[in-house]
């Protein structure tokens, strides 16, 4: 089953940016942790800065590519109408995923754009908000995300 992992603005900056808030490991460092611990899923990983190539990526995705998408959009999760739009177009289940928990930091943080369309919301474990989501994805049977294998 392919997995996209998807992560927005000034995640390249994971394990250097506000270590008290993001934890010092960067995300290529995790992305590959990851792969081994679950074998039997196809791990793709895309990370952008940019509102538009990140709209490219789920379009790409989102019609049969992959049978999941796990998306930490950053910033634009709490403003971008247009993130939102292309989540609620595509047919590729969507989990949203935040490092940090975005309900203990500021008030604009507490509002996602996307969540509406998305099928979950995991956050608040740090990196393991990534793991949380492929287990999601790894125990459903196929029909119940609405595609054959």
């Amino acid at each position: 089953m392919k997995i996209l992992i998807l992560n927005g603005p000034n995640l390249n900056l994971l394990g250097v940016r506000e270590k008290s808030v993001y934890g010092n490991r960067s995300f290529e460092d995790y992305y590959e942790e990851l792969k081994a611990a679950f074998p039997a899923l196809e791990l793709s990983y895309f990370q952008s800065n940019t509102e538009g190539t990140l709209i490219d990526k789920l379009h790409e995705a989102g019609f049969g590519a992959y049978k999941g998408i796990i998306f930490n959009a950053g910033a634009y999760t709490h403003t971008s109408l247009a993130i939102s739009d292309a989540i609620k177009a595509i047919d590729t289940p969507v989990v949203e995923v935040h490092i940090s928990n975005v309900f203990a930091r500021d008030a604009i943080r507490h509002k996602s754009m996307m969540a509406p369309f998305c099928t979950g919301s995991i956050s608040g474990f740090g990196l393991e908000s990534y793991r949380l989501a492929l287990q999601y994805f790894e125990r459903l049977k196929p029909k119940q995300i609405g595609f054959s294998v």
